[in-house]
């Protein structure tokens, strides 16, 4: 029964963060923006200021979609 005591006390919960370690965020497109056509890069903030806003690490295709309509694009 110590065992399962000792095993208890040695747990870490790394979902609570480590106070030692910086936050990393977690985005589907790196942060560089680095294409050389502006409205890509533009696309891919709108995206991760969307994924932000919402808490979301993935978005669905009509999030997308209403992403790209917000930006000025139409059919």
């Amino acid at each position: 029964m110590q065992s399962a005591m000792a095993e208890q006390t040695t747990f870490v919960d790394r979902r609570q963060g480590n106070a030692d370690q910086p936050v990393r965020e977690r985005r589907q497109f790196t942060p560089s923006y680095d294409s050389a056509r502006v409205e890509v890069n533009e696309m891919a903030k709108a995206i991760d200021e969307y994924k932000m806003r919402h808490r979301r690490r993935f978005i669905t295709f009509e999030e997308l979609y209403d992403v790209i309509a917000g930006l000025g694009y139409h059919k």
